[in-house]
């Protein structure tokens, strides 16, 4: 692979996925990673503080919600501003193209207690991001934190169900409408606590 070819990030993500699934998280090296992606060591730092940081996208995730909770339209609740974040979420990042690789990726993390513990962090900074958004459209704090924390678990749901979901079979497992599910089945939860 040339060195001048596009999208370095998602060809280091790519190689770092095949070389972890090969060897192991433990038994994979930066320069390895980079090798494989065609690149440098010093590329690869470029994008990435470490290799644990490979896969988890660069907060792509939360920077897609925070745009697109600021963009709810005035009259939105807290809650359904984090149900169109969701929905922004399935159209540009929870793509169909995107699922197989999202699978392998969640292998890989779930065979690994230091990714597991760094996927945890990072949902924490999704939950933090979304209050945060949340505050800056005047939604009180405690509100704006119970909604971004179902928010996030609505997340988590959907996320599962995506993984698991035949892109083949009708709805195609899109997870918007999965996100959708997941919240109505969260707010009759609640409601019948």
């Amino acid at each position: 692979m040339a060195r001048w070819q596009p999208d370095a990030p998602g060809r280091l993500a790519a190689a770092a996925l095949d070389l972890f699934e090969e060897r192991g998280y433990e038994n994979t090296t930066v320069m390895e990673i980079a090798e494989r992606a065609g690149l440098t060591k010093s590329t690869f730092f470029r994008y990435f503080p470490d290799k644990r940081e490979v896969l988890f996208g660069r907060g792509t995730v939360a920077g897609l919600l925070v745009e697109a909770i600021a963009s709810a339209p005035p009259s939105a609740g807290p809650l359904d501003a984090v149900a169109g974040a969701l929905d922004t979420l399935g159209r540009t990042f929870f793509t169909d193209d995107r699922r197989e690789f999202s699978r392998r990726r969640q292998a890989v993390l779930n065979a690994h207690t230091e990714l597991r513990e760094r996927e945890a962090l990072k949902r924490l900074d999704l939950t933090a991001s979304m209050i945060e958004a949340l505050g800056r459209r005047g939604v009180p704090a405690t509100t704006a934190r119970v909604a971004a924390q179902l928010g996030t678990l609505v997340w988590e749901i959907a996320y599962d169900r995506w993984l698991e979901a035949d892109s083949d079979a009708e709805g195609g497992g899109d997870f918007a409408p999965l996100a959708r599910q997941a919240l109505a089945e969260v707010r009759a939860t609640g409601a019948g606590c």
